[in-house]
C-alpha cells in the first residue's frame, strides 16, 4: 500500500478504473441510453493506452511547448468549433462532440505546475483567453484554480502572471450568457442518480471522491507537491461546477472527454516519491 501511495501515476490509473466502472453502474440503473455506458468504457480504453504511452516519462524540457500546443487546441475550438447556444466547446468526431477542454485542460494544468517557464505561462495565457470566448465558465475555473495553487507552490513573476490573466478570463465568463440547459446523464448527475437508486447516487459519490483521491492520498509522498496539489484542486472544481450549473459531471456521467483527459493528466503525474 505504501509503494501505491507513493506512485500516483499508478493510483490515478486505478482510482480513474474505479470512478468509471461506478459511473458506468450508474448509467445502467438509471436507464442511460446503452451506447453512454459503452463510449464511456471505450474513453476508458482509450486514455488507458496513453497512459501506458506516457507512463514513466519525465516532464519533457519543452513541456512549454506542450503546453502551448494545447491551449493552441482551445483556441481553434473557440474560434471554429461546434456551437450551441453561444457556446463554441466542441468538436465533431464522427457523430461524437467532445469537448476539447476536458481532454486538454487538465495535461495542460499539470505540466504547468511541473515547468512553469516562460512559453508555458505563455499557453496558460492563450487557454484562459480561449476558455473565455468559449465561453466556459466551469473549465476557466478549473484553470484559475489551478494556476493559483501553482502561484502558490512556485511563487515567481510568470506563475503570478498566468494567475491573475486566469482570474480575469473567468470574471469574463461571469458575465458572457451561459444558457444551456442540463443534458441528462450528462449534467446534474450528482442529484439525479439519487432519483433512481439510492445506491446509483452513492456510486457517483465514491466515483467523485476517487477522482481526487491521488491528490488526497499521495501528495505528502511526492516531494513536489504542488503538481499533485494543483491536479486534486483542478478537479475538485470540476465537480464543483458540477454540482453549482448545468457542467458535465467528470467520470461518473456520460461524457468519454472527461475520461480521457483525466487519464492523460493523470499519466503527467510524477511516476514516484523521487520523481519531481
Amino acid at each position: 500500500m505504501n509503494r501505491l501511495l507513493a506512485s500516483p501515476r499508478l493510483l490515478g490509473l486505478i482510482c480513474a478504473a474505479g470512478a468509471v466502472a461506478l459511473g458506468i453502474g450508474y448509467l445502467i440503473a438509471a436507464g442511460a441510453p446503452s451506447r453512454y455506458p459503452i463510449i464511456n468504457a471505450a474513453a476508458f480504453a482509450v486514455g488507458a493506452m496513453a497512459w501506458l504511452a506516457l507512463r514513466g516519462r519525465n516532464a519533457p524540457r519543452w513541456s512549454g511547448w506542450v503546453v502551448l500546443a494545447l491551449a493552441a487546441l482551445l483556441l481553434a475550438t473557440a474560434v471554429a468549433g461546434a456551437e450551441l447556444n453561444g457556446a463554441s466547446r466542441w468538436v465533431m468526431v464522427g457523430p461524437l462532440s467532445l469537448q476539447t477542454s476536458f481532454v486538454v485542460l487538465p495535461a495542460l494544468i499539470v505540466l504547468y505546475a511541473r515547468t512553469t517557464d516562460a512559453i508555458g505561462t505563455a499557453g496558460v495565457l492563450v487557454a484562459a483567453a480561449a476558455l473565455a470566448a468559449q465561453p466556459d465558465r466551469a473549465m476557466a475555473g478549473m484553470l484559475a484554480v489551478g494556476t493559483a495553487v501553482i502561484a502558490f507552490g512556485k511563487p515567481g513573476r510568470m506563475t503570478a502572471i498566468a494567475t491573475v490573466a486566469c482570474a480575469v478570463a473567468f470574471v469574463v465568463t461571469l458575465f458572457r450568457p451561459d444558457s444551456l440547459p442540463a443534458e441528462p446523464f450528462v449534467e446534474r448527475v450528482l442529484y439525479t442518480a439519487f432519483e433512481s437508486y439510492v445506491l446509483a447516487g452513492i456510486a457517483v459519490l465514491l466515483g467523485s471522491l476517487l477522482i481526487v483521491a491521488p491528490a488526497m492520498l499521495a501528495h505528502r509522498r511526492v516531494p513536489e507537491q504542488t503538481v499533485l496539489l494543483a491536479f486534486g484542486v483542478s478537479w475538485t472544481a470540476a465537480i464543483a461546477a458540477a454540482a453549482i450549473g448545468n457542467y458535465p459531471t467528470p467520470l461518473v456521467g456520460y461524457g468519454g472527454a472527461a475520461v480521457i483527459g483525466y487519464l492523460l493528466s493523470v499519466a503527467l503525474l510524477p511516476a514516484n516519491a523521487r520523481e519531481a
